[in-house]
């Protein structure tokens, strides 16, 4: 599960798939155990959760580079894109509301393009996040 975001800028409405993430860790219970791993330029926590193992990072690069992180964390754990979640905001959809969406277009995201440029798919599920328009 990646959370799209600016690495470093916490608390603007672009980063709400990092606190999404943050959230989960502390729901999960294990907030603590973020680590920054290089290898990925990312921070990354382990967790588990109905029976699945789940990896949980926030790249730490800005949003249109996040794509780097995801595939180097894809290679690396073994995963194909069809196994990965991206958790991103969405300027279309009203404040608070949330969608699951499954493959396709990046429509304008410039995180979610990112990914699809660096794993060479669109098939990874993504957690739409309602930020609204300004």
């Amino acid at each position: 599960v990646a959370g799209l975001g600016n690495y470093g800028l916490r608390g603007t409405q672009h980063n709400v798939g990092m606190a999404v993430l943050d959230q989960l860790a502390r729901q999960l219970a294990v907030a603590e155990g973020w680590r920054a791993d290089r290898q990925c330029c990312a921070d990354v926590v382990m967790a588990a959760a109905h029976g699945l193992e789940l990896v949980l990072l926030k790249p730490r690069r800005f949003m249109n580079l996040n794509g780097l992180s995801v595939a180097s964390a894809a290679e690396f754990y073994s995963f194909h894109p069809e196994d990965i979640y991206l958790v991103h905001d969405d300027l279309d959809k009203a404040l608070g509301k949330v969608a699951i969406k499954l493959g396709g277009s990046a429509r304008g995201h410039n995180g979610v393009r990112s990914c699809i440029s660096a794993l060479r798919s669109n098939e990874m599920t993504r957690l739409r996040v309602g930020i609204g328009r300004p």
